[in-house]
Order: C-alpha cells, then sequence, then structure tokens
C-alpha cells in the first residue's frame, strides 16, 4: 500500500551535501515509488522564526525549489508548493496551539538548543513553531513523515496532538496520526573541518561543507584538504569511534554509493587516504556537478521556478482548506 508522505525545507539558502544525504536524496527516492503520493513544502512560515532579510528569502524559495527539482524530484507528479501561500497552515496552527498543552512543548529541546542562553529574547515563534510543524502535516492526512533524529521530538509532538484533537472532539481518526520514516543505513554528515560538528551553512569556513552550488573543482579542492588524521585508512569498523572526521568521510562514501561502512572499509582497507579522497572525490563530482550545473540553469528562470510555487500552492491549498472545512465543523465555528 502506497504511503501520503509530507516533508518540508527551511529556504536557508545555500543547500549542503549534508541536506542532500540527510533529506533530499531520500525525497527523490520516495518521489519515484509510483504508490506514493508526496508533498514537498518550502516552510517559508517557520523560516521567519528568525530574522530574514526580505530579498535573499525570496531568493532561497526559489533556490529551494531550484534544488528538489535538480535532485530529481518531478513537479509534474508531486506537489511541490510554498507554505506561506496556503493560509490553511496559518490558521490550523492557532487551533492546534489551542490544542496542544505548554507541558508538551517545554520538554522540545531543540528550542532550548536554538535559543541558547538569552531564550528571554527568542520569538514566540521559534518556541511555538513544533506546532505550525503538526498543522502542516496533519491538514494532508499525512501517513509518514521522512525525519532526522533532531526531528523525532517535534513528530511525536504532531502525534500527541492528533490524538488529543480526535479524543476531545470525540471524532476517531480525524486528523491520521503519522509515523516516521527513517533512513537506514544512513550517516549524519559532519563537517569537513571538524568530525564532531555537523556541517551547516552557517559555519564560516566554505571548505566545511560541500554546497550544491560547487563545481567540480571546488569539490575536488574541498575533499583534498578535508580534515582526517595520521593513522592508515581504517581495516575495521571498530577503529571508527575514535575517529570522527574518518567516519564522517567514509559515511559520505556509504551514502552516496549506497554501499555500507563494513563494504567501503574493505574496499579501502591498507590503501592510501589521497587514494580514498581521490575515489570519493570522483562519486561526489559525479554525483553533486549534474545537480549544481541544473540548478544554475532553473535560477536564470524564475519565472518558471514562481509558476511551479503557485501550481503547487493551488494543489495543497484544495487539500487543505477542505480540511479546514471540516475543522471548523467539528470545532463549532
Amino acid at each position: 500500500m502506497g504511503k501520503k508522505i509530507f516533508s518540508g525545507v527551511q529556504p536557508t539558502g545555500n543547500l549542503h551535501l549534508g541536506n542532500y544525504l540527510g533529506a533530499i536524496k531520500n525525497f527523490v527516492k520516495l518521489s519515484k515509488d509510483k504508490n506514493n503520493e508526496c508533498i514537498f513544502c518550502v516552510v517559508d512560515l517557520h523560516a521567519i522564526t528568525v530574522s530574514q532579510d526580505p530579498k535573499e528569502l525570496r531568493d532561497n524559495i526559489r533556490e529551494t525549489v531550484a534544488t528538489f527539482i535538480a535532485s530529481g524530484i518531478d513537479p509534474e507528479k508531486n506537489i511541490i508548493f510554498s507554505q506561506s501561500k496556503v493560509s490553511a497552515h496559518s490558521e490550523a496552527a492557532w487551533i492546534l496551539s489551542c490544542i496542544a498543552r505548554m507541558g508538551w512543548l517545554n520538554r522540545m529541546t531543540q528550542f532550548k538548543e536554538k535559543a541558547g542562553k538569552d531564550k528571554e529574547k527568542a520569538s514566540i515563534g521559534l518556541y511555538s513553531y513544533p506546532v505550525l510543524m503538526a498543522a502542516d502535516i496533519l491538514l494532508y492526512d499525512t501517513s509518514h513523515v521522512p525525519v532526522g533524529d533532531d526531528q523525532k521530538q517535534h513528530l511525536e509532538l504532531s502525534r500527541d496532538i492528533a490524538q488529543k484533537f480526535n479524543n476531545d472532539f470525540n471524532v476517531d481518526d480525524f486528523f491520521k496520526v503519522p509515523e516516521p520514516l527513517i533512513q537506514k543505513e544512513f550517516s549524519r554528515i559532519m563537517s569537513l573541518k571538524d568530525g564532531l560538528k555537523k556541517m551547516s551553512k552557517s559555519e564560516i569556513s566554505d571548505q566545511s561543507r560541500v554546497n550544491l552550488t560547487d563545481d567540480k573543482d571546488q569539490i575536488i579542492n574541498k575533499i583534498k584538504k578535508a580534515k582526517t588524521d595520521a593513522l592508515p585508512m581504517p581495516s575495521s569498523g571498530e577503529e571508527l569511534s575514535k575517529r570522527p572526521e574518518v567516519k564522517n568521510l567514509i559515511g559520505i562514501y556509504s551514502s552516496l554509493t549506497d554501499l555500507n561502512f563494513d563494504e567501503v572499509i574493505k574496499e579501502f582497507s591498507g590503501k592510501n587516504f589521497s587514494d580514498f579522497k581521490e575515489s570519493l572525490s570522483q562519486v561526489l563530482v559525479d554525483k553533486i556537478t549534474p545537480i549544481s550545473v541544473e540548478i544554475k540553469k532553473l535560477l536564470q528562470d524564475s519565472n518558471y521556478l514562481d509558476k511551479i510555487l503557485l501550481d503547487g500552492s493551488e494543489k495543497a491549498d484544495k487539500i487543505a482548506s477542505q480540511k479546514m472545512k471540516k475543522i471548523h465543523e467539528i470545532i463549532g465555528f
């Protein structure tokens, strides 16, 4: 039986290899399964929980759409839309914030991490955005949500909100309780400069990440300079726990080639790091360069990208507004 899948990506611009291997590669795979119904949302309402430059945000929204398409998501067969263009998301978020409990939100660890020590100055949106995420998911009768480790807790909140709404209003299964889709054989992608830090666009050094818009020479140069250690290539998986940078590079190779860690270790055991880095560079160039070329090409035609968002938003709005109408009836509006 097919799955109804919803996933959102924040339009932060400059998407990188961590975003691709952690999410987009999996989206492409899910979207190509004819049994699945996929909805991919550019979550621009989530993006404004922190301050954004309006022009940059507009450009980043288009770049996110371009990245989806360049990576292999077909806009004719899947819905790609912009969250802010479907007003049901904002309305449902308010209604569901009246269902969610303060205690549930106080347990969300990501707010504590993002707000840091000065949480009094954080926006209310940053605190309550998991409720908006629940609205995103529940409006479309989503059965499955692809999530990374950092979003598992938020999906659990979506499940709690759905169950509480159904119980409070005595409407069995009105909101479908979504299941997580956890990627198997996936290694979290870390910085090329520090194997203990997640690959991030906010890190100052561009050498710390492979951007999806990097060209062949940039990719080769970054992998050549990627941090390793003085030891030879590992001969077993047990060694990797104490060698984070090596583990990260092997994880990247593993994710790109669909080989498991043991197969990669066996292939390169006893070889020089330079041999491994050369192979890794080639695999990355083969995978990322066509995406990079296509992103740049698509960004030349903003009207085409805007049309995809408009068409997708109309399709999404049709589904979400019907759900919203039923929510009004249930609540008594």
